[in-house]
């Protein structure tokens, strides 16, 4: 198989030629995408004399997101089979590119994605800020994307097959940080089969860009918005299943018990009495029916994780 490594940098100028001399030889081109840097970066690129290297610079600066998607849509026009991303800060190690495209060449997996969290000293390597930030990520992004057995779901080391990489909206793919979140949410659409990878942890004078204010205050609404997309999509516009059903019966109801009990609160409070036990039980019983059908559709989501690669569907 041809394998691609895309690069997306944006001032890396300290740490891109390190990560390029460190890409191993099965790799038969190394695509690099300038996201308009405005330090050295594209010149400390174009010194390199690896022949594999392509250089791609954007006129305008579009985000990390918006990076791949150039790349990966190069990679396809090229003929790549595998293409592996990895960031050119130097926190991801390339000898382990191999770990990566193994399961993709058995036919494993369509989308293969790093996995810092599984010993105890990957962990302690974190600091402790990003550690829980990552954390909150991970759970929430299960639930987006309905990947319910990965963890670390916003780890950029990836590898992604070509017939996935081609059923895939490119353009439709957030061109920020939660491009990675995004990702993941394309390929529950196509029901690519999605493996976590152990990858090591690196840490060392990068700067991380990500902006903390800007996550929370943009990240709750984009996985929100994702959430809605792939019920909606999963299970009342491609299908309808016993999920579709346990979810148009729990949230009416459950949504009614919740309003019609804090109606009542809010009017006998006011009215200094005291809510009558029948008016408590008709809030109570239909929270608790509508709590218990929605929790058998999480309980029959999380069941749902597509189990057979689309490259082997389709090749």
């Amino acid at each position: 198989m041809t394998i691609f490594v895309v690069i997306p940098i944006y001032n890396e100028s300290r740490h891109i030629s390190d990560v390029l001399k460190q890409i191993p030889e099965e790799v038969q081109q190394i695509v690099v995408v300038d996201d308009c840097s405005n330090d050295k970066s594209s010149e400390v690129v174009l010194a390199e004399k690896d022949e594999r290297i392509k250089l791609i610079r954007h006129e305008k600066n579009i985000g990390v997101g918006g990076a791949m998607v150039t790349g990966y849509k190069y990679s396809l026009k090229a003929g790549a089979d595998i293409v592996v991303k990895i960031d050119g800060d130097g926190q991801m190690d390339p000898a382990e590119i191999h770990r990566f495209i193994s399961p993709i060449r058995n036919g494993e997996a369509d989308y293969t994605k790093g996995f810092r969290f599984y010993n105890l000293e990957n962990i302690r390597q974190m600091p402790i800020t990003r550690l829980i930030g990552n954390i909150i990520l991970s759970f929430l992004a299960k639930i987006t994307s309905g990947y319910w057995n990965i963890f670390d779901p916003t780890n950029g080391y990836t590898a992604i097959h070509r017939v996935a990489l081609s059923r895939i909206n490119l353009n439709g793919l957030n061109q920020g940080y939660f491009f990675e979140t995004d990702m993941l949410a394309h390929l529950y659409r196509i029901h690519a089969v999605v493996r976590d990878v152990q990858v090591s942890n690196r840490y060392g004078s990068e700067e991380s860009k990500l902006n903390p204010l800007h996550i929370s205050l943009k990240f709750p609404y984009l996985l929100t918005k994702a959430f809605v997309k792939r019920i909606l999509w999963r299970y009342f516009i491609t299908d309808f299943t016993a999920v579709s059903m346990f979810i148009s019966l729990g949230v009416p109801i459950f949504l009614f018990g919740f309003w019609f009990g804090l109606y009542n609160w809010v009017i006998h409070a006011k009215a200094g009495i005291t809510t009558p036990l029948g008016t408590i039980m008709l809030a109570v019983i239909p929270l608790f029916f509508g709590f218990q059908f929605l929790l058998q559709a999480f309980v029959l989501d999380i069941d749902n994780v597509p189990k057979i690669a689309v490259q082997e569907r389709f090749i």
